[in-house]
This record gives structure tokens, C-alpha cells and sequence, in this order.
């Protein structure tokens, strides 16, 4: 049976990440790459720099400091011909790094606002990951408030995809941001509702990995999530979404398989 979905696994180059486990340095990154390889990974996500909520940025030289050694063991060992490559950034300097060792996603949690970096993706015929986030990781969950949520992160989408291609960006990833600006209502609503914006034509990417929506319903620390994680990537796989970014690869893997193999 054909796979309609792809396995997105989750590192992190720094050590402010919200689940500590996912936090790995260039002396043992590549171990855990081979790990999610083996485990059955299709896209490994790559990030330096932490957006969970409250968190504060970092220079972009700082950022590609955190990442350069373990992009140049990605490229030197090949890896890239192994598994497909995405970078968690929209700092210019990381991005042409990475797309010139092999990556071919860029995942934008600010859904290409500047220009310069569509213009980049472009000149790699990379693909994009156009996130929906309201406010910035500092203030996103101070009382986030909508009209109409589905209506305007839709109208997000048409816009963002609209300039994405009028700037040569073919190949956009549509992400509903699911902890950016939300509530745990927005959160719930989002998921029951995936296919809201499946017209556009676009595949649809779910990224609630151990997120504290799931505390909010389920009393727990991020350690304790994984059974939550689960149940809301599948269902939101049910409502129309393909690229499942979690960082239990190994779990989300099996989880899949069967789930897939009882629907068939």
C-alpha cells in the first residue's frame, strides 16, 4: 500500500527547546539522524533557534554558529542522499547555508514575510513550509483573538501562496501553526476543521508534538505527551493532513502503519 503521508522527525541545535530530549550538539546529532533514518524518518526537521512561546531570538550569526557543524556533517556524509532535509529558520544567512548542503525544505514560522527569502527558495527550487502564527513567539499567547479563525488563516494562506509563486516558489507546504497564536479552542477547532483549506491545493503539515494544548486537556509534562501527540496527529491525518511533525519518529512510524492499514 502506498504511503499518503510523510514522517517529518524533529531536532533541535540549542538547549531552550521546550522538550529537552529533542536538544542535540553537533558531537551527537548525526548518531540521532541515523537513528530517525533507521527508524523510518521521510524529512528531518532541523532548528536552532526555540519559538516556543515567550522565547527570545538569537542573532543570525549566532544561530548559524549552532548549526554550521552539524549542517557539514549532513553534507559530508551524505545524508541528504538518504533522507530529505528541512531547516526550521527564516534567517537568510541559515537558509542558503542549508540549501547549499543538501536541504530542500525551508519551514517558516513567519510564512515567508520577507521577500529575500522567497527569492533564496527559489533559486534552489526548494520547497516551503508556510506557517500561520498570530503575533510573534514573545507575545503570541498573550489572549490571541479571532473574528473567524478558519476564515482568516485561510485568507493568510491565499495570500502567502500568492506571493510565495509570484516570487518563483512552486512548491508550498501549508502549516495551521498549532500553538501560535491560539487557544486550545483555536487549537481544537484547527484539527477538527484540516480540510478547511484543502482547496487550495496545497498539502497540509500538523506539528502538535508534545505541545501544552495537550496539557491543557490532559494534565502533564511534555515528558508524558506522547500518547496525546498521537492522538491528535491521527486524527488531524484523518481531516486531510500529510507531513506529521513529531519527534517520536520510531512511535509516529508504527502508529501510521497500522492506523493507514485499519482505514484501508
Amino acid at each position: 500500500m502506498d504511503k499518503n503521508y510523510q514522517i517529518m522527525g524533529v531536532l533541535n541545535a540549542n538547549d531552550d527547546s521546550f522538550y529537552k530530549q529533542s536538544r542535540f550538539t553537533a558531537s551527537n546529532a548525526i548518531s540521532k539522524i541515523q537513528e530517525m533514518i533507521q527508524e523510518g524518518a521521510d524529512i528531518i526537521d532541523i532548528g536552532a533557534v526555540s519559538s516556543r512561546p515567550g522565547s527570545v531570538g538569537v542573532s543570525d550569526a549566532e544561530e548559524l554558529k549552532r548549526l554550521k557543524p552539524i549542517l557539514d556533517a549532513i553534507y559530508n556524509e551524505k545524508l541528504y542522499e538518504q533522507v530529505e532535509f528541512s531547516l526550521d529558520s527564516y534567517s537568510l544567512p541559515s537558509c542558503a547555508y542549508a540549501l547549499d548542503k543538501g536541504f530542500g525544505i525551508i519551514n517558516d514560522i513567519t510564512g515567508l514575510a520577507n521577500d529575500e527569502l522567497c527569492v533564496l527558495i527559489a533559486r534552489y527550487k526548494a520547497k516551503a513550509v508556510v506557517m500561520h502564527m498570530l503575533g510573534k513567539p514573545q507575545n503570541m499567547q498573550d489572549n490571541p483573538n479571532y473574528k473567524n479563525l478558519l476564515l482568516e488563516v485561510k485568507e493568510f494562506f491565499i495570500k502567502r501562496i500568492s506571493k510565495a509563486e509570484s516570487l518563483g516558489v512552486n512548491e508550498v507546504i501549508l502549516d495551521v501553526g498549532i500553538g501560535f497564536g491560539k487557544s486550545l479552542t483555536d487549537n481544537i477547532e484547527l484539527i477538527k476543521q484540516m480540510h478547511f483549506c484543502k482547496d487550495l491545493g496545497k498539502e497540509l503539515l500538523i506539528g502538535a508534538s508534545r505541545k501544552s494544548m495537550i496539557d491543557l486537556i490532559s494534565a502533564s509534562a511534555s515528558e508524558q505527551r506522547l500518547a496525546g501527540t498521537l492522538a491528535i496527529h491521527l486524527k488531524a491525518y484523518d481531516n486531510g493532513a500529510s507531513l506529521i511533525r513529531c519527534h517520536d519518529v520510531k512511535e509516529h512510524v508504527q502508529a501510521f502503519k497500522v492506523h493507514t492499514a485499519l482505514l484501508s
